[in-house]
Order: structure tokens, then C-alpha cells, then sequence
């Protein structure tokens, strides 16, 4: 560091010339906390969770702050003379004084009940130093005309740096120590432990589906996929209805506020209208078929019904933006302000086909690549799962065993490569009800009754591929009138359990 040194008077002290290129800092605030953490380790506990080295303007103070840090964390005082061995060879604080700057630092030592609100300061203005810091970037960026940089994606890139900003205080998170990932770990199976039904991430509401997935885990994407008419979109607005209405905010483990049941539901409809996923829901909550309600034929204890479940949902944490054809990047710029605004803890998509990319891809497989890459991106930055609906190729249509399978997957092996969960949804009922035989063929129409009669009201999600735990078949119930899945009643539960939720 070859700044030269000067003193300020009422300072407390001498400083760099780093503080005076006109940064937003306090030089001042920041040698006080230092101060006063070094004459008392314990304000180091009531200002760590707001503060770290890479908040201190002055790179010598984040030096001696990172020392300090090392040695608290290990039980051992961190004093003037325990850190002057640690800094004796360091060049920038031989420029302001040498070890006896150190003792200067602890003269001008602020009071422990005002600690947090030095801290609080200096993060802040580390936060508006970084915001200057990305206003230069995107002015830079914009001032250069370039070709394969279109004002668009400009836009896209800088909600991105601010929405990390907002979140973070930084604009970059950089490589973290394996001790960090481990503790993270610990904390998540800790929760898992002590939550209802041991669930180490969001419950769908399905008790056998939970259990096979251990309900729908952070920063993963899931692929929700199925023919026509299996009955997707349904089990989506199922799980986010489910999701939604168990909604609880409350403090979480590491002391912050969020969702401690259920969660806020983002739900991007590119197929249906809002209204209509609206009915759907609304359709299930109040146990009237949704056609009747489309149509408006409904008695009036189906209509009272209809009311009070509309009543009861306007609470629901369930936002819904059916925009058509929406780009890749305009997803996630809407799913970052959304969580920015009200928060945001599930993500569904259908479906994916529907999206569109940066229209920079050559191909159609190469499109969907970018999409589901763009859609485990946002998984990752928003730490959420997100649920994309997907479309499967016609051959399931030909083959005698209709359940589909990974390589049904349509129009790209990126979808299976970059999800981390691959679900199907197959309804055997809706195929054997086409295979209905002729009248006077008595024996093929017992047997495809009483076929019919066992496959009733049943669904499978097959579950192809999962990275954390075991690939199977979950069974649930479907009701078609209520377009609603629901937990399969065992025979042995001797209607212990309902169907439905």
C-alpha cells in the first residue's frame, strides 16, 4: 500500500489517503468499532451478523478486522497486543504508526450500546459504495455501442447486479470455505429435523410425494412434465394452492424473518389466463366442478361455497403473471422484483415450451437448452425450487406401455441434464377409458369394467430422476370434476385419511 499518510485532526488518528477520494466513508466510525471491539471482544457477537472485513473502506482496517475475527472465533482475545504480531509485517499499517496505531484504535473506542449503530453505518455506506460502483459500470457499458450488446439485456443485466446488491450487500459472492457449506448443511438438516413430518424443504401438501422428494428443496428446478390432458397444470396449481394457504411467517433459524410453513408462490401462467387458473383453484377450495362455474350453474349452496372459498384465498400469498411468450430474461428480472417486493419462496412455470430465449439461438434445441438453463440460473440466484410444467414428444402415443420415460422429454436432453428433479404425471385411467370394447363383447367389457373400476380416480407421478435421494412411482388420487390430486387412501389407513387435503 503506498498511500501517504496524514492526520486528521478529531480523527483519532492517521489515516490513508484512500479516504480522500471522495467514497462515501467514515474513517472516524470505522476506527471507533474497531476500537471498542478490541477493548471488548463480546461487541464483536452484537455486530458480525451485520458487518464483515469487506465493509471497511480503509483496507488496513478490514485487515485488522479479519485478524480480530479469527482469534474471536476461536475463543482468544483479540487485544492491541495480542494482534501486533499478526500485523507487525504489514506494510499499510506501518504507514500509520505501526503497532501503536493499534493503541490508538482502542483510545478512541466508542460505547458497546452504540455498536450496532456504527456498524449499521459503515455497512450502509459500503452498500452506497458499491451502488456508485455499478452506476459507473452500467454508464460505461451504455456510453459503448456495441453490436452484441443490445440496451435490452442491459436493462436485464442491471436489475440483476442491483437485485444481488439488495439482497447481499454485494455485488459478488465469490468462492466461500468448505466450514461455511458445512455449517449451512448442518443448519438445513437441523431444520428439517425439528419441522413437522421432517422436511428439509417446502411441502407440496401430497404426504407420499413429500416423502419421496423431502418436500421441494432450495436453488433446485424440478420438471414437471406429462402428455396432454395427464393432468399437469392441475397438480401445479395443486401444490400451489397447497403451498400458499399453509403460508406462516415467522423467525427462521438464523434469525431472519421468512416463511417458517408454506411459502409465497410465484405462478407464471403462459398458457391459461389468470382467471382461469383463479377458477381452477377456486374450483377445488369450493368442491364445485369447474366447468359448472364457468358456466355458472351452480345451486346456491354451490355458490355460497364458491364465495366463501374466494373469501378465504384472497389472503393467499399466490401471484399469478399469465403474460404470453415471455423471454427467458424477463422472467427472472420479474421473479427477482417479485421477491424484492413480497417475497418469494416457490417458483412455477407452464410451460417451459412456452418461454421464450434470447433469440440469439440457433434451433429450436438449442432455445430450450438456454431456458432450462436460464430457469435453473434463477433457482440458484433466488434460492428457491422452481417447478417448470414441460411437454412430452408424441412417442409415448405409440408405444403398449404408455408411461413415459426420461428420453420422452421434448425437443432437448438439456431439460433432463439440467434439472435436478424430473417428475411425470400418467394417468392410466385416461388411456383405458379409450379402449373401450363394443357392447356385444360381454367378456372384454367385464374385464374392462372392473379394469376401470381399479384405476379409478388414481394418478401416478413417476418420479425419473432425482439427484438427492431415490427414483419410484407416487400414487396419488385425482378427482376430475375438482380437477384436484389429493393423498391416496391405503387400504390398512381404514379411513383414518381422507383423500384430498
Amino acid at each position: 500500500m503506498n498511500e501517504i499518510t496524514t492526520f486528521r485532526p478529531g480523527g483519532g488518528g492517521e489515516v490513508s489517503e484512500a479516504a480522500t477520494q471522495g467514497l462515501p466513508s467514515s474513517i472516524e466510525a470505522e476506527q471507533q468499532l474497531l476500537g471498542a471491539i478490541l477493548t471488548n471482544n463480546d461487541i464483536f457477537d452484537r455486530v458480525a451478523a451485520i458487518i464483515g472485513a469487506k465493509h471497511f473502506y480503509d483496507p488496513v482496517h478490514a485487515r485488522i478486522f479479519e485478524v480480530a475475527e479469527q482469534r474471536i472465533s476461536k475463543n482468544a482475545l483479540a487485544s492491541p497486543v495480542t494482534l501486533k504480531p499478526f500485523l507487525e509485517d504489514d506494510e499499510g499499517l506501518k504507514e500509520l504508526g505501526g503497532p501503536a496505531y493499534l493503541a490508538r484504535l482502542a483510545g478512541t473506542a466508542i460505547s458497546a450500546f452504540a455498536a450496532r449503530d456504527y456498524a449499521q453505518m459503515i455497512y450502509d455506506l459500503a452498500v452506497r459504495r458499491e451502488l456508485i460502483q455499478l452506476g459507473n459500470d452500467i454508464s460505461a457499458k451504455a456510453q459503448k455501442v456495441d453490436v452484441a450488446s443490445e440496451p435490452k439485456e442491459q436493462i436485464v443485466e442491471a436489475e440483476q447486479a442491483l437485485y444481488r446488491l439488495a439482497e447481499q450487500g454485494t455485488s459478488e459472492s465469490g468462492f466461500q470455505s468448505f466450514l461455511r457449506a458445512v455449517t449451512d448443511a448442518v443448519k438445513m438438516a437441523n431444520a428439517a429435523y425439528q419441522r413437522d413430518g421432517g422436511l428439509a424443504g417446502v411441502s407440496t401438501g401430497l404426504v407420499d410425494m413429500d416423502k419421496k422428494l423431502g418436500g421441494l428443496h432450495r436453488s433446485d428446478l424440478l420438471i414437471l412434465a406429462g402428455r396432454p390432458s395427464m393432468g399437469k397444470t392441475s397438480l401445479a396449481t395443486n401444490i400451489a394452492f397447497n403451498i400458499a394457504k399453509a403460508y406462516r411467517r415467522g423467525q427462521l433459524h438464523d434469525g431472519t424473518e421468512g416463511a417458517v410453513n408454506g411459502g409465497v408462490v410465484g405462478f407464471f401462467s403462459l398458457e391459461m389466463s389468470a382467471e382461469q387458473l383463479a377458477a381452477r383453484v377456486l374450483s377445488e377450495a369450493a368442491e364445485v366442478p369447474s366447468e359448472q362455474i364457468r358456466r355458472g350453474d351452480m345451486t346456491e349452496t354451490e355458490f355460497r361455497r364458491f364465495v366463501d372459498a374466494a373469501k378465504t384465498l384472497e389472503s393467499c400469498p399466490l401471484y399469478i403473471d399469465d403474460t404470453p411468450a415471455l423471454p427467458i430474461a424477463q422472467l427472472a428480472a420479474r421473479a427477482r422484483r417479485l421477491k424484492r417486493t413480497h417475497g418469494l419462496d416457490v417458483l412455477i412455470v407452464d410451460y417451459l415450451q412456452l418461454l421464450r430465449g434470447s433469440g440469439r439461438s440457433d434451433g429450436r434445441v438449442n432455445e430450450i437448452a438456454e431456458i432450462s438453463m436460464g430457469l435453473k440460473a434463477v433457482a440458484k440466484e433466488l434460492d428457491i425450487p422452481v417447478v417448470a410444467l414441460s411437454q412430452l414428444s408424441r412417442q409415448v402415443e405409440s408405444r403398449d406401455d404408455k408411461r413415459p420415460q426420461l428420453s420422452d422429454l421434448r425437443e432437448s436432453g438439456s431439460i433432463e441434464q439440467d434439472a435436478d428433479v424430473v417428475m411425470f404425471v400418467f394417468r392410466e385411467e385416461y388411456y383405458k377409458e379409450r379402449e373401450k370394447p363394443g357392447e356385444h363383447e360381454l367378456e372384454k367389457m367385464a374385464a374392462w369394467q372392473d379394469e376401470m373400476q381399479r384405476l379409478h380416480g388414481r394418478a401416478e407421478v413417476i418420479i425419473g430422476k432425482q439427484r438427492h435421494g431415490p427414483i419410484g412411482t407416487v400414487e396419488l388420487s385425482f378427482e376430475g370434476q375438482f380437477t384436484r390430486f389429493g393423498n391416496l387412501v391405503r387400504p390398512w389407513q381404514n379411513g383414518e385419511e381422507g383423500e384430498g387435503f
